[in-house]
């Protein structure tokens, strides 16, 4: 027999089976010694009590054997099928290859930056020389902006796909079980170039091809057709189907589709600062505690209020994580936020941003470079404050409040350097107001968040596309070119690992409908 039900267990029995046995056999009104095997099939903490619990759906095995884990798909050869591009070796890009080697089509992969063992030493030439090369950073190379920014798997979009087969191919390439079943499910980026590198190996194995320093610069449209691309080096690689899976931050890409007069459309975003805090203070404020118990994790928040009419709200927060320098070219500062999979450093962060529609910004209506000129001039902005080398401007959270200049700064996580500035020359008018007024109603809703020991880093503008590329909502064809088809967060489509993976096999399948 196999039945499922809902316990409830402290901190110190969630990962002890016979334990959760004991737990499961009361509620199912059995003995747990006819509970031959325990499978979590979700696991969250609850910490609105006094006591911090975990809350997990199980299914007991009664006097029943255990099946065995899922298996390892097989993935048929493709060496010699049609051929699908696909531009981008972010999570779109990567789960659009895979699921074309399954619909027997062959996927090439372009990626303009390098693999993730390259990577890491233009990362460190970031980090330590404030050094950006424009191809190869946080947002480009392989993995795209996830590998080296968390990997955070938590996503809303569960209905545009299925979320369990995503996560079923990170734990066949690495991830542990864990993110199965947890309500935040996360790998952490010092696991990620591990497992993204596997994942190339797997599309490699099956005859699919994944070339980096490959810079698409050119589409070829042909009768409204596509019919390929041409790389910078002057290459012309030949396919009737075209996947547009190049990240949030390829504003090179817009520009080429605009010179080639293809649609693309001005897009809201977000913008804002990312904030750190002493990972303490959360843990205090969220598990009602002096001391965070050594079964529980780094604690997270997510935080929401309407100020004049706009949302100001909590982004992409990273438990025991570290601020990053994510910018894409010169002279420009953009933040981001990463951790380790235990979420192990002294410091949480997270972007706090407010919203910014087209309203908010002047210009022509049918400009579609409208909101990205705004936000590459209030990232150049925060360059020129923080005085070059990728120095960021930063306040104490009271002091941005309050309209003074920190006198000093806290100890952060962010490696380049911190500059203390008055964000209010950094950011607009209408954006700093309401992140002044959100912060203290913040700490009223969560004790300690609203405090001198937080420290504001400017600026946090990537937090989605502010450019659109359409396309048909049946066919997902871009609606001026047959078999192009935009994809994941740069389009516009995606908002995360998980929801640019799934997007990916969306644009995949309708690619296999398209040539067949």
């Amino acid at each position: 027999m196999i039945k499922e039900t809902e316990i409830v267990c402290s901190p110190e029995q969630h990962e002890d089976i016979e334990a959760l046995k004991l737990i499961a056999a009361t509620a199912l009104k059995t003995s747990a010694q006819q509970i031959t095997g325990i499978k979590i099939l979700k696991r969250s903490i609850d910490a609105r009590g006094r006591k911090v619990v975990y809350r997990m759906q199980v299914r007991a095995y009664i006097n029943e054997p255990v099946p065995q884990q899922h298996q390892v798909v097989n993935y048929p050869n493709v060496k010699n099928a049609r051929p699908v591009i696909i531009i981008g070796a972010g999570p779109a890009g990567l789960f659009a290859a895979l699921q074309c080697i399954k619909q027997g089509m062959k996927p090439i992969v372009l990626e303009r930056g390098k693999d993730v063992k390259q990577r890491r030493r233009d990362l460190a030439n970031i980090n330590k020389q404030g050094l950006v090369n424009p191809d190869s950073n946080y947002c480009f190379g392989e993995g795209g902006a996830g590998t080296y920014s968390d990997g955070k798997l938590y996503t809303r979009s569960t209905k545009r796909g299925d979320v369990n087969e995503v996560l079923k191919v990170f734990t066949d390439h690495g991830a542990t079980e864990d993110i199965l079943v947890d309500a935040r499910p996360h790998i952490g980026t010092n696991k990620l170039p591990q497992i993204i590198t596997a994942m190339r190996e797997t599309i490699e194995n099956a005859g699919g091809e994944v070339r980096f320093d490959a810079k698409v610069v050119n589409l070829l449209v042909n009768f409204d057709k596509i019919e390929g691309v041409e790389l910078s080096s002057g290459e012309k690689l030949e396919a009737k189907a075209v996947i547009l899976a190049t990240g949030h931050s390829a504003r090179d890409v817009f520009e080429m589709l605009h010179r080639q007069n293809i649609l693309i459309e001005a897009k809201a975003f977000a913008l804002g600062v990312r904030i750190e805090h002493p990972q303490e203070i959360i843990d205090q404020a969220q598990y009602h505690c002096e001391v965070r118990g050594e079964y529980l994790p780094p604690s997270y928040y997510s935080l929401v209020e309407q100020v004049d009419d706009r949302g100001v709200f909590s982004f992409c927060m990273c438990p025991g994580g570290i601020i990053a320098p994510c910018a894409t070219d010169h002279n420009e500062i953009v933040v981001n936020g990463w951790s380790p999979s235990k979420r192990n450093n002294p410091f949480a962060n997270s972007g706090t941003v407010v919203q910014v529609n087209l309203e908010d910004v002047p210009g022509r209506n049918d400009d579609p470079f409208r909101l990205l000129n705004f936000q590459h001039q209030i990232e150049q902005l925060a360059f020129v404050a923080g005085g070059g080398n990728l120095v960021a401007p930063a306040q104490r959270m009271i002091d941005f409040v309050e309209g003074r200049v920190s006198v000093d700064l806290p100890t952060n996580s962010y490696l380049p350097g911190c500059k203390s500035v008055d964000l209010k020359n950094v950011l607009p008018d209408w954006i700093h107001q309401r992140l002044q007024k959100a912060l203290p109603v913040f700490g009223k809703k969560m004790k300690g968040y609203y405090t001198n020991e937080a420290i504001l880093v400017g600026v946090e503008s990537r937090t989605s596309s502010p450019v659109k590329v359409p396309r048909d909502k049946e066919t997902l064809q871009h609606p001026q070119v047959a078999g192009l088809f935009p994809c994941g967060e740069g389009a516009g489509y995606a908002g995360g690992i998980i929801s640019a993976a799934i997007d990916g096999i969306n644009c995949a399948d309708a690619a296999f409908k398209f040539l067949n």
